[in-house]
């Protein structure tokens, strides 16, 4: 009962990350630009399989076909001055993670 109890005052909070890529900015929820480096970029992400992957704000991406099954959408630019996110994309799922954590509200 204590377990419930706890479960309904503190709600546990979870943000997953499933991607539909725009073709139109005016469409996204902000814009992203994919750096050549590492060190560039304000989130190194991992392109997931599937969607159960994709648990949390850490760069595990899921992108998905329709706009409707995304909780976000974004638009990928050409220069990096258009971008409210640089990205980095890493072969490795333990490399994903913030590295500007004052970009992560984007992707609450």
């Amino acid at each position: 009962m204590r377990f419930l109890l706890i479960l309904t005052l503190f709600p546990i909070v979870v943000y997953s990350q499933s991607i539909y890529s725009t073709q139109y900015k005016l469409q996204s929820d902000f814009t992203v630009f994919v750096v050549d480096y590492e060190s560039q970029c304000d989130l190194k992400v991992f392109k997931v399989d599937y969607k159960l992957q994709s648990k949390g704000n850490e760069g595990l991406w899921y992108f998905v076909d329709y706009p409707s099954q995304s909780d976000k959408k974004i638009h990928f630019v050409d220069y990096k001055s258009q971008s409210d996110l640089k990205v980095f994309f890493v072969k490795y799922k333990s490399q994903s993670g913030w590295r500007n954590k004052e970009k992560q509200h984007l992707l609450y």
